[in-house]
């Protein structure tokens, strides 16, 4: 007993640090589980903007393959913003010269290729796919892209119908949740066609 003493009064000054010490573990656990919650949270909110963008903008009207419901084409949940199928058969193009009177644009079934002025038109692929969407850009070429209306920022024209001036005006915030949520979804493989420039379309 008396040597419990002993060791009590010579260690006793340690207590209050070690009593600190744990304290700031402590606390430093909690500051870093805090940190990490949060940046999960902000990561979750920034895929749940860009959805509400990407659906208000009608991004699938074009760049999602449609099926028949009702007699009605509707986006396939099953390809969303998979673009144009790879697959599908290309309908036969027109043959007479745009009027400039007349109508002066034509689509197919699934909205996804687009037939005017400028020749053909196919809708991108969006999903994360690395080989045939967007698996290998990034938030400043997706950004680029759409302030300057150039595939991947600096490539060839983006085409009608793609809104690129209206969605160019979004800010830095808004595209960067937008392009988190088109990262967000099932990649899918679908190599879209090239363009078809307008000599060649006729």
């Amino acid at each position: 007993m008396r040597r419990m003493k002993l060791v009590w009064r010579r260690h006793r000054r340690l207590v209050p640090a070690l009593l600190l010490l744990g304290a700031l573990v402590g606390m430093t656990i909690l500051s870093a589980c805090g940190t990490e919650g949060q940046a999960k949270t902000s990561r979750a909110d920034m895929i749940k903007r860009g959805e509400y963008l990407v659906n208000i903008n009608g991004c699938n009207d074009c760049h999602t393959p449609k099926i028949m419901v009702n007699g009605m084409p509707e986006p396939d949940p099953k390809r969303l913003l998979s673009g144009h199928p790879a697959n599908m058969p290309m309908p036969a193009l027109p043959t007479e010269p745009f009027d400039p009177n007349g109508w002066a644009v034509r689509t197919t079934l699934n909205l996804t290729a687009w037939y005017g002025p400028w020749g053909v038109s196919f809708a991108s692929n969006l999903t994360p796919d690395q080989v045939t969407g967007s698996g290998a850009w990034t938030p400043d070429v997706f950004i680029k892209a759409m302030r300057n209306g150039k595939h991947l920022g600096s490539g060839r024209a983006i085409l009608p119908p793609m809104p690129w001036p209206m969605i160019g005006k979004m800010t830095d915030d808004d595209l960067k949740a937008v392009f988190a949520y088109l990262h967000s979804i099932p990649a899918i493989e679908n190599m879209v066609p090239q363009p078809i420039p307008p000599a060649a379309a006729q």
